[in-house]
């Protein structure tokens, strides 16, 4: 693929690109500290082209819903519906928008504008939800921010359920001086839901394994695909963030209360984690 829009900050040389036709991912994040390149984002490296999985790098963006949906089935508004299955076909996974080409509808130098209409830019996954919507997300570079903006319509006329994700993978460590031993992750969360399969069950549990992440865990002992839940923290918004103590280096998330949930995924064989914001948690339409 060719069409990547590049976000260049003047003042700090920091640099994003996107990929509206998938999914509209931002999949490199570089920000420049004292002169120097620091790659904030993992993706592979034929991410660009277009042939990896698109949920596989940069910061899928998981509309509808996040995460899965149980069997793919739910029932609204007394209708049943069914959603097309993931590659194990056990469940539905991380929504319509994040595999299909956006519009692009602004753009300069260091913002640039993406909107998915289903009805304009899905029209075969149309019955597979309860009505139309429009998702428009902005991305900004400010200095050595990368900043993102939602906006989500309800263009029909009756009620329809949604939720929010975002699943971007944060490369570790942060610079040739660090270590991947010495990168800890610090999250204000307390509690975490019971999974079984990767589906919660809801049931909502003290955080297992005596982990402490707002004291901070080093991320090579991590293995997770959980959601961790009950965030705990002063202010109008809160941070998740990544440290690299040998290199001196941090990566803060900053996210508004909006998103209440957070998966921690740590994929296996990649330097990498993901902190996935989320409005609601996994399969939150079947949930009671």
């Amino acid at each position: 693929m060719t069409n990547l829009i590049q976000l260049i900050d003047q003042q700090t040389g920091a640099k994003a690109t996107i990929l509206p036709d998938m999914g509209f991912n931002c999949f490199q994040f570089t920000a420049v500290i004292d002169g120097q390149p620091v790659e904030v984002l993992d993706a592979p490296a034929d991410f660009a082209l277009g042939t990896a999985k698109p949920s596989s790098g940069g910061i899928p963006i998981l509309f509808p819903f996040p995460n899965r949906i149980r069997s793919g089935q739910f029932r609204w508004e007394g209708q049943d519906y069914q959603l097309p299955l993931n590659s194990q076909g056990k469940n539905a996974i991380h929504g319509f928008v994040y595999d299909r080409p956006w519009r692009v509808t602004a753009q300069g130098n260091d913002f640039v504008t993406g909107e998915f209409q289903l009805s304009v830019d899905a029209p075969d996954r149309m019955s597979l939800w309860p009505g139309d919507f429009l998702l428009c997300v902005d991305y900004e570079l400010i200095h050595n921010r990368l900043r993102a903006n939602f906006r989500i319509t309800n263009v029909g006329s009756k009620p329809i359920p949604w939720g929010l994700g975002t699943h971007p993978y944060f490369r570790l460590p942060l610079s040739a001086q660090g270590r991947w031993e010495d990168c800890v992750i610090e999250l204000p969360v307390t509690q975490q839901f019971e999974l079984v399969e990767s589906l919660p069950t809801g049931k909502i549990d003290a955080i297992q394994n005596e982990l402490d992440f707002q004291s901070g865990e080093y991320v090579s002992t991590l293995k997770l695909d959980d959601i961790f839940t009950s965030l705990d923290y002063d202010g109008p918004q809160f941070d998740m963030t990544l440290i690299d103590e040998a290199a001196g280096l941090q990566v803060v998330q900053t996210c508004p209360p909006i998103f209440r949930d957070v998966v921690v995924y740590t994929p296996a064989g990649r330097p990498s984690i993901c902190i996935e914001p989320y409005t609601c948690p996994t399969d939150a339409i079947n949930l009671e």
